[in-house]
This record gives C-alpha cells, structure tokens and sequence, in this order.
C-alpha cells in the first residue's frame, strides 16, 4: 500500500460529508495512521466516531487555532503518541456570515482579521509548531477554492483568505524544501459539506459548476482524497509549493457553456 508505515495528523474534519474525512479515509485505505482534532465539545462527539472507524480512537485530540496552547498541547501528545509526522492535512476556515455577503469594501476590520487568524496564519502556526515532528521527505496539505484567484459571488473575504493561503504555501515550501518537506494546496470545486453551508446561493454554485466543467459533474470527497492521498504519498517526491485543481476542469473555463434554444443562445 502506498500509504503503509506513514503517519499524519489530518486538522479539520467535521464529519463525515467534510473534505478532511475524504482525505482521512483515503490515506487510511492506503496504509497509514492517522491523528485527529476536533474544535470543541459539540465537534468531539462528531470525530471521535470517525477516528474509531479509521482505527484511531486513541489519536484525537482538541485544537482551537485560535489558542496558541493548544498547538503546543498537540505537539507534545502527537509526539509522546506518534513519536514523528509525516503528512499533516490543514483543513480549517472561517469566516462571519456578514463578511460573505454584502460588498467586500464593508467588510469591518475585526471580521477580516478573524477570517484572516483563522484560515491562513493557522497553517503557518501548525506547520512551525509541529515542524520538530515531521520527518524529512515529509509533506503538508492544505485546502483551498478558486475565489482565490477570481470573484467568486458570497466568496467575498474568504476569497482574499483563501489567495493569502496560496501565498503562504509557496513562501512554506521555500522555507522548508531545504529539509526536504513539501507543501502543497488542493483547490478542490464546491461540495456540499457543513463549511459550504454558510455560502450564499450554494446549491445555484454547484449547479453551475456541474454544468459548465468539462467533465460534467461536480467532485466528491473521494476525488479530494485521492488526489490528497497522492500529494501526502512518495508518488510526488518531486512536486512543492504547487495549487493543485480538482475540480473536473472548471478552473481552465473561460466562457459558460451554453446551447441553442429557439433560435437563441442560452446558457445551459
């Protein structure tokens, strides 16, 4: 298996129908051992079944990237229990409801900095403060969207989050490809998970992404994860600092698909 002997720490998983489960389930099929976290009470009682089905009951542990013990508790229960890393998925965001409506220009200071704590510089805390645990020939994930990189509608703050991210991996994979560790972003298309719930028009987005990528269809959980599984394996020795589309082609779109309907052009 691919996967076999290696260890990580997946951050991020809600549920079942999350991205992280997809990652989770992916490198666990393949081999390997897998570590937990969960944000509070309520998520615990959601994770600490799907770590005992991915055979990692003992390997859950609490962390609020808001509170900078936390990471520090982390680091030394994965390092009594695990000893060394060698992929950690990143899977955390978050952004107020009224910074995702409205016009980006009246997105208040206190809102953007939190969008901002929450969903970038966390991956840069957890890749400093568990970085003594990762083995060279490591490799760190994170998760991104394409409002990184265009206007996406009710993306508003989370967009300018989401390209600080994709910044932040390049400036990561430079500052530790000397150890040889990797860093890399899956900028996967919309799926229906408990994130997406707080995006406005989010059943007209997959409808549309549906609709106009190449491959007619929208992603699942198991194409992230297969693709994560592939980035966090020895498969991409060779690849850093890269934001990697899994989203059936809409990313490479120009002009919406469209159809001729009585004479007009429709869009489909």
């Amino acid at each position: 298996m691919i996967m076999q002997g290696k260890k990580g720490l997946i951050v991020g998983v809600a549920n079942n129908k999350s991205i992280a489960y997809g990652i989770a389930k992916a490198c666990k099929e393949q081999g390997a051992k897998i570590a937990l976290t969960f944000l509070n009470e309520t998520l615990e009682k959601r994770v600490r079944p799907i770590a005992e089905e991915l055979g990692s009951g003992e390997y859950v542990y609490e962390l609020d990237v808001s509170k900078p013990e936390h990471f520090v508790s982390l680091r030394e229960n994965l390092e009594r229990d695990f000893g060394s890393l060698d992929f950690i998925v990143h899977s955390v965001a978050f952004a107020s409801k009224e910074a995702l409506s409205g016009e980006f220009m009246n997105v208040s200071k206190e809102a953007f900095s939190q969008a901002m704590e929450i969903s970038v510089y966390s991956l840069i805390e957890l890749t400093r403060e568990m970085r003594p645990l990762l083995s060279a020939g490591g490799s760190i994930l994170t998760l991104s969207y394409l409002g990184a990189v265009r206007y996406v509608t009710h993306y508003n703050v989370m967009g300018v989050a989401k390209a600080g991210l994709e910044a932040s991996v390049r400036y990561l994979a430079y500052d530790l490809g000397q150890d040889g560790i990797r860093v890399n972003a899956i900028s996967a298309g919309p799926i229906k998970t408990l994130a997406a719930s707080g995006i406005g028009d989010f059943k007209l987005m997959l409808k549309w992404n549906e609709v106009n990528s190449p491959l007619r269809r929208n992603v699942s959980i198991e194409d992230v994860g297969n693709s994560a599984m592939y980035l966090l394996s020895d498969l991409s020795s060779g690849v850093t600092g890269e934001v990697h589309y899994v989203d059936c082609g809409y990313n490479m779109m120009g002009i919406c698909a469209t159809h001729e309907e009585e004479g007009k052009v429709v869009v489909s």
